[in-house]
């Protein structure tokens, strides 16, 4: 992960080709986490059995409710506006990285294995990423957070619904809090990968070190607790913002707030939830970030390891042809 002058291996393309891959095949695992997450997020009423208001106490509890009244099929909800955003961040995040990477190293005197260069570049290439899928990310949270009877139908029918009702505006709702969460959050999870990374290499010993797609795995999956744990509360603002106009179909699912921006959503939530409040749904947001960060990067590099390998291939026939 990142620009590595004595391999030069990975172009920006079989990057962003990598980065899309290992976003989609990760998508398909995460997905009914994801949706849970979004449900906490978006529940106004403790997260408790104690609350009779409250739809959801916890994560099993919260399982079986949406099993029994939704289905199985529940928990992939907007699972295709999902995989489209996954494979487009994917895509576009890792491109980005590796670019960044290669620039510093060339332009400037740091080195591009660093674990800072790592923060910044990781930091500003998921930023790229976020404007860039941002509307795929509100059609997501919409499909997740609706119940039954459905609002929308389809991909399409969401998308024609919200510009015609809402404007073209509503796919950016939420764009502030993540692109001010991403940053932090992302060159973290690269820079705490980086950490690790580098940290294993010095702790386990040269004869235990054949297992390197299982130490990528787990060097994700503790980069991903890190990152989320300190920069959760930007992440539950963004969902609230992004169902702002969709009150209506939240209504069976308890409580619902109209926010008029980010202050007004972080006030409402301090006055009426407690700080408390800013980290509902934190339970399964960790245990998705421990899962998508740790396969994230699993695949990823798995996926840059066959291209690499399959480039040397290509070159030896040459070669001896």
């Amino acid at each position: 992960v990142g620009y590595d002058p004595e391999t030069k291996c990975v172009s920006s393309a079989e990057a962003a080709a990598a980065g899309s891959a290992s976003g989609l095949v990760t998508r398909v695992f995460i997905s009914p986490l994801d949706v849970i997450k979004i449900r906490f997020q978006l529940q106004i009423e403790q997260l408790s059995s104690r609350n009779p208001g409250a739809k959801y106490h916890g994560i099993l509890q919260a399982v079986q409710c949406i099993f029994q009244e939704e289905g199985l099929g529940a928990f992939w909800k907007g699972h295709v506006p999902a995989q489209f955003l996954s494979v487009g961040y994917g895509a576009v995040q890792f491109m980005a990285f590796e670019s960044l990477t290669k620039l510093v190293h060339n332009v400037t005197s740091y080195n591009a294995r660093d674990s800072f260069v790592h923060f910044v570049c990781g930091g500003l290439a998921a930023c790229t990423a976020t404007v860039a899928v941002q509307p795929v990310d509100t059609l997501r949270t919409r499909f997740a957070a609706q119940g039954e009877p459905k609002i929308y139908r389809n991909l399409r029918h969401a998308v024609v619904t919200m510009y015609q009702m809402e404007g073209p505006q509503t796919f950016y709702r939420g764009l502030t809090p993540t692109i001010i969460a991403i940053f932090p959050y992302a060159g973290l999870q690269f820079s705490s990968y980086n950490i690790l990374q580098q940290f294993s290499e010095w702790a386990i010993p040269a004869e235990g070190k054949k297992g390197g797609n299982i130490k990528n795995l787990v060097c994700g999956s503790c980069a991903g607790i890190i990152s989320k744990t300190l920069t959760y509360p930007f992440d539950l603002i963004k969902k609230r913002l992004q169902v702002g106009g969709f009150e209506h179909a939240r209504a069976a699912f308890g409580q619902v707030r109209i926010y008029r921006g980010l202050l007004d959503c972080i006030r409402q939530i301090m006055r009426e939830e407690g700080p408390s409040g800013f980290f509902k749904g934190l339970s399964p947001s960790l245990l998705k970030a421990a899962v998508s960060t740790g396969l994230v990067f699993f695949w990823y590099e798995l996926f840059c390891s066959l291209l690499c390998a399959l480039k040397n291939t290509d070159s030896t026939t040459k070669k001896e042809g």
